[in-house]
């Protein structure tokens, strides 16, 4: 999945809820481009012993995905309209144009953003989640600029608006 990943291969991901009746309750749209390394959980080899002996699998880290990225096709048995799933497609398309490093990073600070739940947001609000960021780059040494840095990203395609001072407000 990984190679995937930076091969820029994955493909889109639909999950499907369905109750004992076989009635569709929910379907869920992750477009491929929000599938980035932050999501993906190396799993354990399987068993010397098993068919596929060693081979290694993954988990998708759903909670590693900004709602953005997950677009409702049918939510609580009703489905939304065709066009309501285009222009929630459509709003996150920008993303896509990112290079896969940017990419990976803005939608972790996209996430964090969703996270929050406010509307109006500080600088210091970004830096509480700078372990967790930390714990998903692992390499990077400079957490506080990347997350300044994203936040320019974001501003840029319009989720957000800096108002000084550190101080910023969601748009969408």
């Amino acid at each position: 999945m990984i190679e995937a990943i930076h091969s820029e291969q994955v493909p889109n991901l639909v999950l499907l809820q369905y109750s004992p009746s076989w009635r569709v309750v929910n379907l869920l749209l992750i477009p491929s481009f929000f599938l980035t390394e932050s999501a993906i959980e190396k799993r354990k080899p399987l068993s010397p012993e098993a068919e596929r002996a060693n081979w290694v699998g993954c988990n998708i880290l759903l909670d590693n995905v900004p709602e953005d990225g997950r677009i409702a096709i049918v939510s609580d048995g009703i489905a939304a309209s065709p066009s309501q799933v285009r222009k929630s497609y459509q709003r996150v398309q920008p993303l896509r144009e990112l290079g896969l490093k940017v990419r990976g990073w803005t939608l972790d600070v996209l996430n964090v953003l969703r996270k929050l739940s406010k509307r109006e947001l500080s600088l210091a609000d970004f830096y509480e989640f700078e372990d967790y960021l930390q714990g998903l780059h692992p390499n990077n040494k400079n957490i506080r600029p990347k997350i300044r840095q994203q936040l320019q990203v974001l501003r840029e395609l319009g989720y957000l608006a800096f108002e000084g001072n550190g101080r910023y407000r969601v748009l969408r």
